[in-house]
């Protein structure tokens, strides 16, 4: 037997394949592999190269027939990555082709892995580069070269880089280039040595055609020389016969004799001297070409190098330092101790009722709010049944929980058994709702066994328990009297400790009398727990008075008006609004609040979320919690559960969110009863008043009820989106009556533009507006234009100022009207008749402040719906360059979707205002992340200050009525005095200018296109023909372009108008 296994274990089996023929298929597999890869690649190709944007897709649907070339899946594909990566999507293509020959080569080598991760970022960098690419007249998609990725990442760039657009973008253009050169030869495989001899070959290359060009141009001069040569020689012989024929037809015609002439010889003519190097044309042999010598000589050794030997590794030997002592066993111990109750939390508190003997307590936390729970530690059932630890005050945790717990021994009879209740449940009598925190509770801290009834036994042990647990109450109670803490009146509800302890000694003296009970396996064990004093989590801020402004101070003082002369202008009396003392005021008092944060941390432990309410902020909406989270707690996980928190807490929504600066997660929950935000009390605060903000925004309070107080000109463009009905309205007659209240109209001009014609019409008529509010949507778009020629006009006068912003330009101003000075400007007036020299002359002028400009556009979604390219291209070049010149932008949309608030506008609006929206896209569209869906509406926002930090604001009311006052009070100084041309539009060429700025070519030919109005003309001239499909078909150009341009030659006279057939007759006649 033992001889048959030593012969099976012996006989192995023979591999399936030889090694080479294993090594053969891994190849063939790897070619088939690379060809796969290639084919990929050209289908990848071919869907790019055949995409249109009316093919059906993930976001459109049609009827019309597929035009991909890779049919309807090839059409589906290429929309989202044409959409996302533009032209950057050609990497793919060209990523899968290249690893595919490769492959094909058995070039591939072990970093496929790390290839494949970098990948989609050298497709990013190339849309971010595309994106900077100048966009041609065929390109016909709302976004750039690099789709909406690289424009969004484009714009970022540029606005946060400190230089001009021109040098940022040429720099950016550079920097991108080599990061793609770069991560490119990376990601496609290429190795060092590969690219060494790629370098090498180019330069080779260079080298050699550079050479081959000299060379042709020396065989190039040698025969023109020699063409040269046989000219002269042919003009030379045909100039001889000339002149001998002549002569002899002189002679012929005279007839009379006379002296013989001597035919003279040609004097030869001055040729070009010709070396022996030069070619001799009969000899059509070249000489052999020269030695090689120098660089060419060396290059097939450079070409074909021998391959270095590679390095042998050291040995190195690894030295261990014996003489450092290892730490001891029992120091490694007593620092892992340490360690552990060092960040063990504080003990939960208990909360319940003066205990019944005859009710047992059962699992449940009933119906109503309940502030304390009752929870087991299952650290302390690990652990061995050992004395607590003694209350001195070293030996205390540094800082006490919430509320106060007192433990007992569990030595006496008459009480009810215990049952095990799982950490989270609360045991309570049945039926009884949850009362407030008690200073007498019980804990029970039972070993790791299954739920069973603690039979009381006597034991001599239990006294003494008791008795220490005395000792170390009465101990705690003097370590807080040492540190100041003071018992809370809250939480007496008349027990007394004596008679507690007295209670327990009757109950031992009888239980000395009863028969020893027998042996339990494992009873549990009942410790008795110090007694802490509460701690409080409440931190209710103390409603002090508003400080009033001295504006404010001075409008409440009586006053009477003795003199005549009043102002030409006065701003809005505070009188107008409604007076803060109207407004229902609503405190929630500490119990309340506190039986909140123990139900909310009740909560948080049913979900599995470990953590202690620190701090309760209540507010006039909203109260936050700030929850500390155990160690190792993602806050992502507590942010998720934000929809749950709301469903147990019985509240209309919760925002979860971490605070920022702190290493706490705030808990927003609303209020039972909902306190209004008064605008005139923000007024009426020094820090709108006395503020010295250019253009200040009341936007509300925050969660504390402390004032919030923007500045329009360090946004300095603000960007405001919520659903209908989420106060977004509101807000913006805040924010104008904000500026209202503060400047005066030689401070401010306002251009309202209002499509929905209902919300700013109320303004129409203040002395503050440049143009009537526009409500047509085409003449919005030629006031942005108008607001973008005002905006260049001021960086010209800026400039010759010599000064960089708008402040300093009024600070010049106020100098010099106050010293009497008066601006000068030269103008030519024509050119001198004698000389033709142009005639200057100087025209002085009174110096005038420019005014801030504020444009107020209500619904974008409308504009951007009639005309979305120049709409986006205004807003573009205000909100890049209008800071400087005083031109400030407020926007708002009810559709926060990402045809409306494009990557472009994102990119240049940093300050962002959401409301209340419906789902999480949207509030990620507006703001980059979820919260806005959470809001409560009626002016609850979330106001994003720099593209950074987000906070939460509730916005004031105004109503109506107030509104209509106001504006009242303001017509009443008078019209106000409109500037022509905001809704009429500027000059032609005015116009065509502020188009080339916002480079849109529409209305009229600027650059290219008058090179290509005249190669129409030309052809129709030539052809004879003239039709908008023909002009497409020859020119290669758009339908609507073709047609622009017929219909201009149909202006100027070329061809004529369309016959009831559609035929054109031309009118130029046909050139020779």
């Amino acid at each position: 037997m033992a001889s048959f296994q030593a012969h099976n274990s012996g006989r192995r089996r023979d591999p399936l394949l030889d090694s080479n023929t294993a090594l053969v298929l891994e190849k063939r597999g790897r070619e088939l592999v690379g060809v796969v890869m290639v084919i990929v690649g050209f289908a990848v190709a071919l869907m790019i190269a055949s995409y249109s944007p009316d093919d059906p897709s993930w976001l459109s649907a049609t009827d019309a027939p597929v035009q991909n070339w890779m049919g309807r899946l090839g059409a589906y594909i290429s929309a989202p990555l044409f959409m996302i990566l533009g032209l950057g999507t050609w990497a793919l293509a060209f990523a899968f082709a290249v690893w595919g020959v490769r492959m094909v080569a058995h070039k591939a080598e072990g970093r496929s892995f790390l290839c494949v991760i970098l990948a989609p970022v050298w497709m990013m960098l190339c849309s971010v580069y595309a994106s900077g690419l100048p966009q041609g007249g065929d390109w016909t998609h709302h976004f750039g070269h690099g789709g909406l990725f690289g424009d969004m990442v484009m714009g970022s760039i540029l606005t946060g880089l400190p230089l001009s657009p021109a040098l940022g973008l040429k720099l950016t253009m550079l920097v991108l280039g080599l990061g793609i050169i770069g991560l490119g030869a990376f990601v496609l495989g290429f190795t060092r040595e590969e690219l060494v001899r790629i370098g090498r070959f180019m330069m080779i290359g260079l080298v050699m055609t550079y050479a081959f060009i000299v060379r042709l141009t020396g065989r190039g001069a040698q025969q023109a020389v020699g063409a040269a040569r046989v000219m002269q020689e042919r003009n030379a012989e045909r100039r001889a016969s000339r002149a001998a024929v002549a002569e002899a037809e002189a002679i012929s015609h005279e007839g009379i004799p006379t002296a013989p002439r001597v035919k003279r010889a040609v004097p030869p003519m001055d040729t070009l001297e010709v070396t022996e190097d030069d070619v001799d044309f009969d000899d059509p042999a070249f000489a052999p070409p020269p030695e090689k010598t120098g660089f060419l000589k060396r290059m097939p050794s450079l070409i074909r190098r021998e391959p270095a030997p590679m390095p042998q590794p050291e040995l190195v030997e690894n030295l261990v330092d014996h003489d450092v002592d290892a730490p001891g066993e029992d120091r490694i111990r007593a620092k892992i101790a340490s360690a552990v109750n060092a960040r063990r939390p504080a003990m939960p508190t208990l909360s319940a009722k003066k205990p019944d003997p005859t009710k047992p307590l059962t699992k449940g936390r009933g119906h109503g709010p309940q502030p304390l729970l009752i929870s087991q530690t299952a650290a302390g059932a690990a652990l061995p049944p050992e004395p607590p630890m003694t209350a001195g005050p070293a030996a205390l945790p540094p800082e006490p929980p919430l509320t106060a717990s007192r433990a007992v021994g569990a030595g006496t009879a008459g009480l009810p058994p215990l049952h095990a209740t799982p950490r989270g449940a609360v045991p309570q009598a049945p039926g009884a709702s949850r009362p407030m925190a008690a200073p007498v509770a019980e804990e029970a801290t039972l070993p790791p066994q299954p739920a069973m009834a603690a039979t009381p036994r006597v034991a001599e042990p239990d006294r003494v328990q008791a008795t220490d647990a005395y000792s170390e109450l009465s101990d705690f109670d003097d370590y807080g009297d040492d540190d100041g803490y003071e018992a809370d009146d809250r939480f007496d509800d008349g027990y007394d400790d004596g008679d507690v302890m007295s209670r327990f000694d009757e109950d031992d003296d009888d239980h000395r009398t009863l028969p020893p009970a027998p042996p339990m396996p494992a009873p549990p064990v009942y410790r008795a727990a110090p007694v802490q004093d509460a701690k409080k989590v409440v931190q209710q801020q103390v409603r002090k008075p508003v400080q009033l402004s001295t504006r404010a101070k001075l409008e409440a003082q009586p006053s009477l008006k003795f003199e005549d002369n009043a102002p030409e202008f006065e701003l809005p009396p505070l009188s107008l609004l409604m007076s803060p003392d109207r407004i229902e005021r609503h405190h929630l008092s500490d119990e309340a609040l506190e039986e909140n944060a123990r139900m909310l941390e009740s909560v948080l432990d049913d979900y599995g979320v470990k953590g202690e309410i620190v701090s309760v902020r209540p507010g006039p909406v909203v109260t936050m919690y700030e929850l500390e989270p155990a160690p190792g707690l993602k806050a992502s996980r507590v942010i998720g559960l934000a929809d749950d928190i709301a469903r147990s807490m019985s509240a209309l929504s919760a925002r979860v969110s971490t605070v920022p600066g702190r290493s706490v997660i705030g808990i927003e929950l609303p209020n039972d009863k909902r306190e209004m935000v008064c605008f005139r009390e923000i007024l009426a605060g020094r820090e709108y008043g006395d503020g010295n903000h250019k253009l200040p925004l009341a936007l509300g309070k925050d969660i504390g009820g402390d004032p919030m107080v923007a500045n329009l000109a360090k946004m300095p463009h603000l960007l405001i989106a919520g659903t209908t009905g989420s106060g977004k309205s509101v807000a913006i007659n805040t924010m104008i009556l904000s500026l209202l209240y503060k400047l005066t109209p030689e401070d401010l001009r306002l251009v309202m533009i209002d499509p929905k014609m209902l919300e700013l019409s109320v303004y129409d008529g203040i002395p503050h507006l440049l143009s009537p509010v526009v409500t047509d949507p085409k003449k919005a778009v030629v006031a942005l234009k108008w607001v973008v020629g005002e905006m260049e006009d001021r960086y010209r006068k800026m400039s010759k100022m010599g000064v960089r912003n708008i402040d300093g330009y009024n600070s010049r101003v106020a100098d010099a009207l106050s010293k009497g000075e008066m601006f000068s400007r030269t103008v030519q007036t024509g050119f001198d008749d004698e000389t033709g020299e142009p005639v200057f002359e100087t025209d002085e002028f009174e110096p005038k402040k420019m005014p801030y400009i504020v444009v107020i556009v209500d619904e974008m979604a409308d504009l951007m719906m009639v005309a979305g390219k120049e709409i986006e291209a205004c807003i573009q070049r205000l909100a890049q360059m209008a800071r400087a010149s005083g031109i400030h932008l407020i926007m708002a949309t009810q559709r926060p979707s990402v045809d409306v608030i494009t990557g472009t506008i994102k990119a240049n609006f940093p300050t962002r205002i959401s409301f209340q929206v419906t789902s999480k896209i949207d509030s990620r569209t507006i703001l980059g992340e979820m919260g806005a869906e959470q809001l409560l509406g009626m002016g609850d926002m979330l106001y994003m200050a720099g593209g950074a930090k987000i906070t939460r604001c509730h916005g004031p009311f105004v109503s109506d009525e107030e509104v209509e006052e106001i504006v009242n009070h303001l017509k009443a100084y008078g019209p106000p005095e409109y500037v022509g041309g905001v809704v009429e539009g500027p000059d032609d060429d005015k116009a065509d200018n502020i188009d080339a700025v916002l480079g849109l070519n529409t209305g009229g030919n600027t650059g290219g296109e008058d090179a290509l109005y005249d190669q129409a003309v030309a052809i129709v001239i030539k052809d004879r023909k003239c039709s908008t499909s023909y002009i497409q078909r020859k020119l290669g150009i758009g339908y609507n372009k073709a047609a622009r341009l017929v219909e201009q030659m149909e202006d100027e006279g070329v061809v004529s108008a369309a016959n009831h057939v559609g035929k054109r007759e031309i009118l130029v006649p046909e050139q020779a």
